[in-house]
């Protein structure tokens, strides 16, 4: 079978197409590049260079590469840009979907995977968020990809069409430093680039009822991430499966804001210590996967902790950077 990964050469697309390259899968990439690299992909994988929004494209995608799954990757992913223009989020990545899984559905695919988000969560008062903790998603963004999966289902139920829908905690870290994140919108990269520039880190709030007072959150390294990915896969791969599954891909365990800058810290060897500044709306004290349904359903874990992240992130952003290991 064929798998078609949309955003395919994106910072978390271009590890998805890793993993399952290596592990024996063929694949097709649909990417328009707008923050894709190319250089990312694996040898002999097919780049296509378009949009989900383009059901003529992708017609021609599914029949000339016979594709039989989808990893649906491709969307807009920033939540403060998603307040500042929630028609382009909800364009994209809900219009987009319906074009997609219409063009797939027509095509005879029946197996697809859907990039989701704890933030379908919102900000949920408990200890471990589950899958059957409540959805109330605090922007656009987390709304988008609520509404996914909503629609992922349906026209799974539909269609005949196995479906998975994955909702990533906060990912971070690299597989190598040239698959690295290139955005700097994360707390690892924002780190990084406030000490670029010899400014000391910045923790937003430290009167949180937590340990240290810092939130916590469940940081999850990208190849993990990826592999999930790779599971899911396998699992509505297999012949006859059938319905659907929405499943946490986390770590299952926190990690203080204040943990992960003395981290970054101790890699990058710079010692200043971080500013505290008031909290910032919407934060909430502790937001951590249960990944007890992603071990049963997908026989999947994480294997890399928060140093073996930040080390990896730091490598990539030295890539880019070379001053910043110079300095």
């Amino acid at each position: 079978m064929t798998w078609l990964i949309t955003g395919g050469a994106g910072y978390i697309g271009a590890h998805v197409a890793r993993a399952m390259a290596g592990a024996g899968e063929e694949l097709v990439v649909l990417d328009d590049l707008s923050t894709g690299v190319s250089e990312r992909l694996p040898a002999g994988v097919a780049l296509v260079r378009g949009s989900v929004n383009d059901p003529a494209l992708l017609k021609r995608v599914c029949a000339e590469h016979a594709v039989t799954g989808v990893v649906h990757l491709a969307a807009h992913k920033q939540v403060g840009e998603s307040v500042e223009r929630p028609e382009l989020y909800y364009r994209d990545n809900v219009g987009g979907l319906a074009v997609l899984l219409d063009a797939v559905a027509e095509a005879g695919v029946r197996r697809f995977v859907f990039s989701s988000s704890a933030a379908v969560y919102g900000n949920p008062d408990v200890d471990l968020i589950t899958e059957t903790t409540p959805c109330v998603p605090m922007s656009p963004y987390g709304e988008t990809k609520l509404a996914g999966e909503w629609l992922v289902r349906a026209a799974g139920r539909a269609h005949g069409m196995a479906t998975v829908c994955l909702r990533y905690f906060n990912v971070a870290g690299a597989a190598s430093p040239e698959l690295a994140d290139t955005g700097v919108f994360n707390v690892i990269p924002m780190v990084f680039d406030r000490l670029s520039h010899g400014e000391a880190p910045r923790i937003f709030g430290d009167d949180y009822p937590t340990p240290d007072g810092t939130c916590v959150r469940d940081y999850l390294h990208v190849a993990d991430l990826a592999e999930a990915h790779l599971a899911a896969a396998r699992r509505i791969g297999a012949p006859g499966a059938t319905g659907d599954l929405t499943v946490n891909i986390g770590s299952g365990t926190g990690v203080s804001v204040r943990e992960l800058v003395d981290v970054i810290s101790e890699v990058t060897g710079d010692p200043r210590a971080a500013v505290v500044e008031a909290r910032r709306e919407g934060d909430s004290p502790r937001a951590v996967a249960s990944a007890e349904l992603a071990a049963k359903e997908l026989g999947w874990s994480t294997t890399r902790g928060v140093r073996e992240m930040v080390e990896s992130a730091w490598a990539g952003w030295c890539l880019r950077h070379p001053q910043a290991d110079a300095g």
